[in-house]
């Protein structure tokens, strides 16, 4: 067998698949389903300082070839996870990664070092597509200073594996990219979902009940893999890919693209195994083209 082992920053991975936040649960919730030690990575629903409601049903809704959410980042806060969730899943045998999300980079750093205490938990995925209230509510991932300053932050309170998940939806992803690299970022995530609107024709109204929500699955496959191609070639730090993954070979064309290790989200929503089917098909493909080494194939494009 092909040896499936990548690192991120300091992190160590058994193979590059790992789970989405926010469509993998706390990982509890699918250890009827699959080996949860046999993933590279777990990356755990969104985590804030303070408890969050989330937004006002109906919060999701099915389109062609994806699924639009707003949830809203609903969760107990960062008190609530340490004293309660982390106990049941620092004894899983793989790494466990928590999304951190927040209102100011005060919330994010904040909320990034109570995590940084917890010994089993090795990284941190900053979601800086969260809307920032000082500046009206844009988010802090489409502008260089609006993500510089959430990373810096962090950065100063936060000393493991720190991952930045990129929005798509910004002009130029590489310079975002580059920004947070220069601020201290081990890795960057991409991407996060587009924004996107659904609307009921006989009700004559959204969908959703803010009326636009995040677009993700296999429709925004295209997007996320010329945007993880491009931002490969922008920064030296390891890039992890997602956005529409739903088989090994879509696995394998965001790794030969750049990535160094692959996150599956909206797909675990119609199959909950399918981490385990992507990662075994990762393997057998590579066997069948006589690679020794997932390394042969990361990046490969010319």
């Amino acid at each position: 067998m092909a040896d499936l082992r990548v690192n991120i920053g300091a992190l160590s991975l058994k193979n590059p698949v790992m789970t989405a936040s926010g469509t993998f649960g706390y990982g509890l919730e699918f250890q009827d389903f699959i080996p949860l030690e046999e993933l590279g990575g777990i990356i755990v629903k969104g985590t804030t300082l303070k408890s969050r409601e989330g937004n006002d049903y109906p919060r999701m809704a099915e389109t062609a070839q994806g699924m639009l959410n707003c949830v809203g980042l609903q969760n107990k806060g960062v008190d609530y996870f340490c004293e309660h969730i982390y106990p049941q899943i620092k004894d899983i045998g793989t790494n466990m990664i928590v999304n951190v999300s927040g209102s100011s980079p005060e919330d994010y750093a904040e909320c990034a070092a109570r995590i940084d205490a917890l010994e089993n938990i090795p990284a941190i995925e900053l979601n800086i597509s969260c809307p920032n209230v000082k500046d009206g509510g844009m988010a802090f991932g489409v502008t260089c200073a609006g993500a510089s300053s959430v990373v810096k932050a962090v950065r100063q309170r936060y000393h493991k594996t720190l991952i930045v998940k990129l929005s798509p939806n910004v002009t130029d992803i590489t310079e975002i990219a580059r920004a947070v690299e220069t601020e201290g970022a081990d890795s960057v995530s991409l991407i996060n979902t587009l924004m996107g609107m659904a609307i009921d024709v006989e009700r004559r109204k959204p969908l959703l009940s803010i009326g636009t929500g995040g677009l993700s699955g296999p429709a925004v496959k295209p997007v996320a893999l010329r945007m993880v191609w491009q931002v490969a070639k922008a920064v030296k730090i390891p890039v992890i890919g997602l956005g529409g993954i739903c088989t090994a070979r879509d696995a394998i064309e965001f790794l030969m693209a750049g990535a160094t290790a692959i996150e599956i989200g909206t797909a675990n929503f119609l199959d909950p195994t399918v981490t385990m089917k992507v990662r075994n098909g990762i393997s057998e493909w590579l066997d069948a083209h006589g690679c020794q080494s997932i390394h042969e194939i990361i990046g490969c494009l010319d």
